[in-house]
């Protein structure tokens, strides 16, 4: 079941470009990897264009994958190092991809490869995959809102990490079960406002959120939820859902 953005979720997906610009600024600290616009235009001056026309695929076929790609790219840039991409391996046992907040509802992966392909068939070697989750993150608000979220440079030169941790994700990642002063002094120890907040809390509106994550203290307890909403979650999520047993998955704005 997919639905295309409309122009009702514009405001919504204006605040994506502030989600994808607060990443990318997090991933300028490094003192080792100065991030620089036009960072391929001489070593494969097509690339960009490449993970675009993936993108607008991929979101052809699905807009979900839109809405999980823009995801990852919130998940990784907390390092911007792709680290979220590995598989487990002897060096790297448990890394990022199997950590509770995004095992196993973190998706998007294959649209990534699908862009690694590409790249690697016009210029082999050169693009890194954080670079990619970026691109195709920025992509994704442009083919969401139907171009009324606008294209923007994007700087680049991001190094890919080889080891990957699943402690990390719930060092850096608050809980959806996190009430508001627990959210704002997090946000703040990274240096972010509670405008910040609200603009990343708004840009989940796109795509899904798994009943698991919000049925027991949302739905089943007194709440301010306006009706219409929570009627439709009540329909869609089973009394109990579990991770295993989800009963499929309340739906936002583009699923």
């Amino acid at each position: 079941m997919a639905t295309a953005a409309t122009s009702s979720n514009m405001p919504v997906l204006a605040a994506l470009t502030t989600l994808l610009l607060l990443a990318v600024s997090s991933c300028h600290a490094s003192p080792y990897y100065p991030l620089e616009l036009g960072y391929y235009r001489y070593k494969s001056p097509q690339a960009e264009s490449i993970v675009k026309a993936v993108m607008e695929k991929a979101i052809g076929e699905n807009p979900g994958n839109g809405a999980a790609v823009i995801r990852m790219l919130f998940h990784d840039c907390f390092g911007c190092d792709a680290s979220v991409l590995l598989d487990p391996t002897p060096f790297s046992p448990t890394p990022e991809k199997l950590s509770p907040p995004n095992n196993p509802s973190l998706r998007g992966f294959e649209v990534i490869d699908a862009i690694k392909h590409a790249l690697e068939a016009a210029c082999p070697g050169i693009v890194s995959c954080a670079d990619i989750i970026a691109f195709a993150a920025r992509d994704a608000s442009f083919f969401l809102s139907a171009g009324k979220v606008g294209h923007f440079d994007m700087p680049a030169g991001r190094r890919d990490g080889t080891f990957s941790n699943a402690s990390e994700p719930l060092k850096f990642l608050v809980p959806p079960t996190s009430n508001l002063t627990t959210l704002v002094a997090s946000f703040a120890a990274k240096g972010m406002s509670p405008e910040d907040l609200v603009v990343l809390s708004g840009a989940h509106t796109v795509g899904r959120s798994h009943c698991s994550s919000f049925v027991s203290d949302r739905l089943d307890v007194p709440s301010d939820i306006n009706a219409g909403p929570a009627g439709f979650l009540k329909r869609r999520c089973p009394a109990k859902p579990t991770k295993e047993d989800d009963g499929g998955a309340g739906c936002c704005d583009a699923e």
